[in-house]
């Protein structure tokens, strides 16, 4: 059995984002952004969990253009393929196997107790099936099959990584050594961006007016902070005080991650300009810092072969990865041996 450890020099990191909405500032910001710098210290895999969005309703042809959209705009935000193995997770069939063989080593408790689910149940009354509840067995598998070390997460994915370790260390203490127990990674830097319009709640697809996406025109975006909540207060100050005023907080957090100014020099900068001048100034320079990112974008989604080639080279090399994993995991839980 060829072991992993040789094969990878490198700590390996490993995250997806579901294309069952465009990328958003919030995306961007929290998450994208801050992965392309990590290329030179891990070998990194990123893909677009595809199979996760489906436990809601999806348009066939626009999850189809919204995969590949995202994995353009993935490019675009500085994600080297040649540097990072860049797939979409329906590629790899590895993703659906081990998602099977851990849905029977997940307790029903555990699942019961992510609040995902609660939360997604709350929305689609409708349509609370079964791969709603055990997406989290699948997301488990996302990240066990690659051995990955460190699985980069906001807080409201804490509790994710989380039951993945517990699966994990369930496994290894039924079967022996197989799976590496992977850590939370949650970069220093990076914002939590806020709802535009419910500054209390996480920007969201599923909230088109509160969220700026990656490829709205200038126009909509500046509408958009135009619009965005401050405070219903009377003192019309930009001042950073997440508890009394989050709609200001959240445009002092967006403006600072763009622009790299601390909260005092922000605070300096607009002192008695009131928040009709804050918004506007926020709304330039995230402007800015997306209009090359949406170009690029662009430019690339226009050159359908490179895609193509792209995401088969991802599937590829993220496919010959995880048939380590899963090959050793048949074997550990008593499947005959492929032929083939």
């Amino acid at each position: 059995m060829e072991n992993t450890a040789s094969v990878h020099a490198k700590k390996i990191m490993l995250s997806g984002i579901q294309p069952s909405g465009d990328l958003h500032l919030g995306n961007y910001l929290g998450a994208v952004k801050n992965w392309s710098g990590l290329a030179e210290e891990f070998d990194c895999f990123y893909f677009m969990a595809d199979l996760h969005s489906i436990t809601v309703r999806q348009n066939p042809a626009e999850l189809r253009r919204r995969s590949v959209s995202q994995l353009a705009q993935y490019i675009a935000c500085g994600l080297d393929p040649e540097k990072n193995t860049l797939f979409i997770q329906s590629h790899v069939h590895e993703h659906a196997e081990l998602g099977w063989i851990l849905n029977c080593y997940t307790m029903f408790g555990e699942l019961s107790r992510m609040t995902q689910f609660k939360d997604k149940s709350a929305k689609n009354a409708e349509n609370i099936n079964g791969g709603l509840f055990t997406y989290p067995s699948l997301m488990a598998a996302d990240i066990l099959l690659y051995q990955a070390d460190f699985v980069p997460v906001g807080q409201d994915q804490k509790q994710h990584c989380e039951l993945t370790r517990d699966i994990a260390l369930r496994f290894n203490n039924i079967y022996g050594e197989t799976f590496k127990v992977p850590e939370p990674y949650i970069p220093k830097v990076g914002a939590r961006i806020m709802s535009l319009g419910t500054p209390t709640s996480k920007m969201s697809k599923s909230d088109p007016q509160g969220c700026v996406f990656i490829m709205d025109s200038p126009e909509e975006i500046a509408r958009k902070f135009k619009r965005a909540v401050t405070d219903s207060d009377t003192e019309n100050c930009v001042r950073y005080a997440p508890e009394e005023k989050p709609g200001v907080a959240n445009l002092m957090s967006i403006y600072s991650s763009v622009t790299g100014r601390s909260f005092a020099e922000i605070e300096n900068e607009f002192a008695g300009q009131g928040y009709g001048a804050f918004k506007r100034a926020v709304g330039e320079a995230v402007i800015e810092t997306l209009r090359p990112i949406r170009e690029e974008s662009q430019r690339i989604l226009a050159d359908k072969e490179y895609l193509r080639g792209v995401y088969t080279q991802g599937a590829e090399r993220a496919s010959s990865a995880a048939r380590r994993t899963l090959r050793k995991v048949y074997k550990r839980i008593g499947f005959v041996e492929k032929p083939f």
